[in-house]
């Protein structure tokens, strides 16, 4: 692709993939990343999304809904074991957050494909905003069964024979979260890369990924359509 690209603008390969890695360079520094990435702090910002999510579903309280997704890497020369995910392949795991409009509200891109969902929550800066209560209380984020409860992160109830409130409690969850499902679906039809394996060391990767998040969020708000499913393969989970 960097050599064809070369072609077309007349220039040599390393020109261009030192031009792809300023872009990059440029696209995460932080006062760039947060103008199109941050999550919502103020009581204002927070009652808007809480609007937009019980129109899914009547869900009460929700101000984003949280997940994890592999993207696929080549395996590093460090550690490359750590690297290696639950379905055998190396990855990065990556947490997400998303509005109801599909924006990413938060984004984790640095953990090895090992390490549990969990774990990366209750290291992240996310957790931080919720526990020192810079986020306006209440309200509260979505997740999985694989996320332990909190006050602030709601999961499912497992048992298999539901009735009442609890069943009624569960499907709004799952039709509420599914919005982090389809989320995910979105960013990577519209970022290719990173439904194939990444052909760089893994801080690369993570900038990589971070880029991608910051101009889906761009795209989002500019209305940029998302590319036809018949132009994407399948990838990472």
């Amino acid at each position: 692709m960097q050599r064809c690209s070369g072609d077309d603008f007349g220039v040599s390969q390393p020109t261009i993939s030192r031009v792809i890695w300023q872009t990059i360079t440029a696209l995460t520094a932080p006062r760039v990343f947060h103008q199109f990435l941050k999550f919502p702090l103020t009581r204002q910002e927070v009652q808007r999304k809480q609007v937009e999510f019980m129109a899914i579903a009547g869900f009460p309280g929700v101000v984003g809904v949280i997940d994890g997704t592999h993207v696929r890497i080549v395996a590093p020369k460090d550690d490359k074991y750590a690297y290696v995910n639950r379905k055998r392949y190396h990855s990065i795991n990556v947490q997400v957050v998303f509005d109801a409009t599909y924006k990413i509200l938060d984004i984790v891109a640095k953990w090895p494909g090992s390490v549990h969902d969990a774990r990366i929550l209750n290291e992240s800066g996310l957790k931080m905003l919720f526990e020192d209560n810079y986020v306006p209380q209440p309200c509260h984020l979505l997740g999985d069964s694989g996320y332990p409860f909190k006050q602030w992160l709601l999961t499912p109830y497992t048992n298999r024979q539901l009735a009442g409130p609890q069943a009624n409690y569960n499907r709004a969850h799952k039709r509420t979260r599914s919005v982090v499902e389809r989320g995910i679906e979105q960013w990577k039809r519209r970022f290719h890369v990173l439904h194939n394996e990444v052909r760089v060391a893994p801080d690369k990767v993570c900038k990589v990924i971070y880029a991608c998040a910051i101009l889906h969020n761009f795209c989002k708000n500019r209305g940029i359509p998302l590319p036809d499913a018949d132009d994407c393969d399948d990838g990472a989970e």
